[in-house]
């Protein structure tokens, strides 16, 4: 992506998370997008609300800070991008947050289920994975992510136990979607709870849905 347009993209995705309403109390996020092979921007502070031009850093694949400065909480989850940008070679951006509903199915360690036709049509087609729980940033962490990246090809987003989602796409303003997708289906599938539980979609679903896509496109 070329750098001005991924610049103005993340600070747009920000803007669409706060306003979808699907960020933590906090406003805790962090947010990249892909530039080339080797090298990728990614937000400096882990506090996004009234984020700026001068809040993104020039980062590589190997962690190395190439402009820009990153607060010690975001030295941390370099890897964390990387290791998506590195498993997934059509990833041009990557976002965490700690968005409230999908966090009670980390903090549950409990894969969502894909049972929300949105979460079909922003490329989720199946359960959205859990990577086991690690102290951020750390090994351990890094380990997790990529092994439940590594069997879990086609997945789009991972939940991160007792901490929070991971999700990629091919912009900012992609993943966004993805990520309100997660969040609606995760608060739909724990108020379906109280009339019994949510539905699985009925076989062959996501080849109709594509169809029912296509015909809108073409």
């Amino acid at each position: 992506m070329e750098r001005t347009q991924a610049e103005q993209q993340i600070l747009e995705a920000v803007d669409m998370l706060f306003t979808n309403q699907v960020m933590s109390h906090s406003g805790h996020a962090n947010l990249s997008a892909r530039l080339d092979e080797n090298t990728f921007l990614l937000t400096t502070k882990g506090g996004v609300r009234n984020l700026s031009m001068g809040d993104l850093a020039l980062v590589d694949l190997n962690g190395s800070i190439l402009e820009g400065r990153l607060d010690p909480t975001n030295l941390e989850i370099v890897e964390m991008h990387s290791t998506v940008y590195r498993n997934r070679g059509e990833a041009e951006s990557v976002i965490h947050t700690h968005s409230p509903h999908m966090l009670a199915f980390a903090l549950a360690n409990r894969p969502l289920p894909c049972r929300y036709e949105a979460l079909l049509r922003f490329g989720q087609d199946r359960d959205v994975p859990v990577a086991a729980w690690g102290p951020r940033g750390s090994k351990k962490s890094i380990e997790a992510i990529d092994r439940t990246l590594r069997e879990n090809e086609g997945t789009m987003s991972l939940i991160l136990a007792n901490h929070g989602l991971l999700a990629f796409g091919s912009s900012p303003i992609a993943t966004v979607g993805l990520i309100c997708a997660m969040e609606e289906g995760a608060e739909a599938e724990l108020a379906a709870t109280a009339l019994g539980g949510a539905v699985d979609f009925p076989e062959g679903a996501l080849e109709l849905v594509r169809e029912s896509m296509s015909r809108v496109r073409s």
